[in-house]
């Protein structure tokens, strides 16, 4: 089974586009949809995208060549070897295509959201709810206006259930997505300094997340973190289940012991219900997962053991939390994002492991006005949580630094404006045996940190 059915022509009256091309393939069913000619197979819709660099319309002869039975385009094509559906924005009609597409199906939809930890919260419930349906989950962080219409295209006849990632940075984003997504339950992790510089405070960032919720049914389901002071006061305006460690919370954990490399492991409460489960990833802040992971599974109607099963087939996604030991260090890789929650978290992570702990910390990006602040009380906290050895790299990072001599605290600390400086210095501030966390936002490419350290020896 594949796509449920989406004609050439149900394509041209969804984005309100013209059909150009031969009137007999009007009928022609698609077989999926890509944004990039190199993926292009047999029967699918190839959208022609015009992006800063490249733009897809020059790629369209391309993806006729590998099979593609039609192309969006927002310009008329030069001697197309296929048809085309003619729009004024192939952004435009790839969301409408999404959200009409979305509408076709009546299997639980969840969303997730939130500051910190919606990728692996959102892996954490589909690995559980895998252990009863076929799921579609967001691949890889496709969760932004393009990602998202893509993801629901590609829901297959045969799937039960999807977890879609909404990931947005300015007001007004989350209606564009939630208005594709509908979701019948959202799953929202934190509320944290994320986007600061358009969303201005935490309050800006909550009212942002929380217009998903005005494009719920009255019968969906919030599950949100109940340890979050503004999501805790909040309501959604549908039925609403919390999540954390504070007892007030519906699922709670409790018993939350660390494993090293081999994971975390607890108890999760719901009421007189309890299920220990053990979570195959490093840090403490796992649980903040599992959580709600377990709570939609039990909505969905998964056993304890299903639930339990499923926690235990989750793993991480790129550069999250993956930690192993090289042979002469072990390595926390946590370098994909950083925001000063998810930064905390790592840190009281690693002074659980025994040894010599080593913190590299880089820019925490789109901080807005309280920047230097936020990444000053990183350093602090760094110093007063058993941190052995901050090496702080970047611009930025500049203030993590000050935050860790400002205590007085006897921790060896080290600044480098540049990385390059400081990769051509790093086998002499590592020793053998050291626990070393490496990370920082995005887009300080700390991964070339972690592939030098994957080296020494």
């Amino acid at each position: 089974m594949g796509m449920k059915p989406l004609t050439l022509e149900t394509i041209a009256r969804v984005t309100g586009g013209k059909y150009v091309g031969d009137d007999i393939l009007k009928k022609t069913c698609i077989t999926g949809v890509v944004k990039d000619n190199r993926e292009a197979y047999e029967g699918c819709l190839f959208i022609c995208i015009k992006g800063e660099r490249v733009d897809g319309h020059d790629f369209a002869g391309r993806a006729f060549d590998a099979g593609a039975a039609c192309c969006l385009a927002q310009r008329p094509l030069d001697a197309p070897r296929g048809p085309y559906v003619l729009v004024e924005s192939t952004l435009q009609a790839l969301k409408k295509l999404g959200k009409y597409y979305r509408s076709l199906f009546s299997i639980p939809i969840i969303g997730v959201t939130g500051s910190v930890g919606k990728t692996t919260a959102k892996e954490m419930t589909a690995a559980v709810l895998s252990q009863k349906y076929n799921v579609l989950r967001t691949p890889e962080n496709l969760n932004n206006e393009i990602g998202v219409p893509l993801t629901l295209l590609s829901l297959k006849e045969e799937h039960e259930a999807a977890v879609i990632e909404m990931g947005i940075s300015e007001f007004g984003e989350m209606s564009r997505l939630a208005d594709m997504v509908r979701p019948d339950i959202c799953l929202m992790t934190a509320i944290g300094y994320c986007h600061l510089e358009t969303l201005g405070d935490l309050n800006g960032v909550l009212k942002a997340k929380s217009e998903v919720f005005r494009y719920m049914k009255p019968s969906g389901l919030a599950v949100m973190s109940g340890d979050d002071a503004l999501l805790g006061a909040l309501d959604p305006g549908v039925r609403k289940i919390t999540f954390g460690l504070g007892e007030h919370n519906d699922y709670r954990a409790e018993n939350i012991k660390t494993h090293g490399s081999s994971g975390v492991s607890c108890e999760i409460k719901n009421g007189d219900a309890c299920v220990s489960v053990l979570i195959p990833a490093f840090g403490s802040h796992m649980v903040l997962g599992a959580l709600p992971a377990a709570a939609i599974g039990r909505e969905l109607g998964l056993t304890d053991e299903e639930i339990r099963l499923g926690l235990l087939n989750f793993s991480t996604v790129g550069s999250r939390a993956n930690i192993f030991d090289t042979g002469y260090i072990t390595l926390i890789d946590d370098c994909y994002n950083a925001n000063p929650n998810s930064v905390t978290a790592s840190i009281l992570s690693l002074c659980t492991l025994p040894g010599r702990r080593v913190a590299i910390l880089g820019d925490m990006l789109n901080l807005g006005r309280d920047s230097d602040e936020l990444h000053r009380g990183i350093g602090i906290l760094a110093a007063r949580s058993g941190v052995d050895c901050l090496i702080c790299c970047g611009a930025q990072a500049d203030a993590i630094y000050k935050g860790l001599i400002s205590t007085g605290l006897e921790v060896e600390g080290w600044h480098f404006p540049l990385k390059d400086a400081f990769l051509s210095v790093l086998p002499s501030l590592i020793k053998k045996g050291d626990n070393v966390l490496v990370k920082a936002s995005h887009g300080m490419h700390f991964e070339e940190i972690t592939e030098e350290l994957k080296k020494l020896s």
